[in-house]
C-alpha cells in the first residue's frame, strides 16, 4: 500500500512541477537556409507564371500560367503537363514536343512568379495555423512563424508530412537543443502545403492525466504530502 501511495505522490509531484512551468511559448531564432549544389530543383505548381521563349520561331514565344490541372496551354503542341516538373524537365519535355513542327527548335523555360506557398503547422505551438512561406524555410523556422513550441512540446519527435510528388511521406524530425547544436541535421527544406505537427512531450501528457481525471474529477480540493520514511499527511 506504501508503495502504491508513493508511486501516487511522485506522479503528482511531476504534474504539479509540470503545471507550475511557465506557459509562454519558446520562440526559437530561426537561422537561415544553407543553399546548395544538392538542393532540390524547384518544381512548378498550379498558379506558378512560365515564360517560354522559342528562338528558332519567336511568334510561338508565350508567358503561360500553370493551370489547375497542372498544364500549360501552347500553340502547335497543345496542352503540356508542368506541374512537378523542373526547369529543364519542362524545356526538354517542349523540345520533345515541339520537334513533330519545328526543325531543331530552341527554347528556354524561365519562372516569372510563383504561386502562393503555404505551410500548415499544428500541434504544441503557440499559434497552430496556416503560414505563407517567406522563402525557402525548414520545419524549425516554421514552428518560428507559429510563435514557437509551447512547454508542453516534444520537440524530439516532430513529425512533417509531404506530399512530394503525389506520394504522401511522414518523415520524423529532431528539433530539440541538442540537434540545435548540431545545426538540425534532420532539418530538409519544406515543400508547399507540408505539414508540420509538434506532439505532446510525456511529462505534459502525465499533467494532462492528473488535471482530467484527478484533480478535475474529485470533488474537494486537497493537498497531499507522503514522506517515504512512511510518515503521511493530508
Amino acid at each position: 500500500m506504501r508503495d502504491a501511495i508513493a508511486v501516487f505522490a511522485a506522479v503528482l509531484a511531476l504534474s504539479l512541477v509540470a503545471s507550475a512551468a511557465s506557459q509562454e511559448a519558446q520562440v526559437p531564432s530561426a537561422p537561415a537556409v544553407v543553399y546548395s549544389d544538392a538542393t532540390p530543383a524547384y518544381r512548378f505548381y498550379p498558379g506558378d507564371e512560365i515564360e517560354i521563349t522559342v528562338f528558332s520561331a519567336p511568334e510561338l514565344t508565350r508567358t503561360v500560367t500553370v493551370g489547375p490541372d497542372g498544364r500549360v496551354a501552347l500553340p502547335l503542341v497543345g496542352a503540356v503537363r508542368a506541374a512537378d516538373l523542373t526547369a529543364e524537365e519542362l524545356h526538354d519535355a517542349l523540345v520533345s514536343g515541339y520537334a513533330a513542327h519545328l526543325r531543331m527548335p530552341e527554347l528556354t523555360v524561365t519562372p516569372r512568379s510563383y504561386a502562393s506557398r503555404q505551410v500548415f503547422v499544428g500541434g504544441e505551438v503557440a499559434r497552430p495555423g496556416i503560414y505563407e512561406m517567406p522563402a525557402q524555410i525548414d520545419a524549425f523556422q516554421a514552428v518560428a512563424l507559429a510563435g514557437g513550441f509551447l512547454p508542453s512540446a516534444r520537440r524530439s519527435d516532430v513529425l512533417v508530412l509531404s506530399r512530394a510528388s503525389g506520394e504522401a511521406r511522414v518523415t520524423e524530425v529532431d528539433l530539440s537543443p541538442r540537434a540545435m547544436r548540431r545545426g538540425f541535421p534532420d532539418a530538409q527544406p519544406l515543400q508547399r502545403y507540408d505539414v508540420v505537427y509538434v506532439p505532446r512531450s510525456h511529462i505534459s501528457q502525465v499533467n494532462l492525466f492528473m488535471q482530467q481525471y484527478v484533480r478535475d474529477a474529485l470533488p474537494v480540493q486537497f493537498s497531499f504530502y507522503y514522506d517515504l520514511r512512511g510518515d503521511r499527511s493530508n
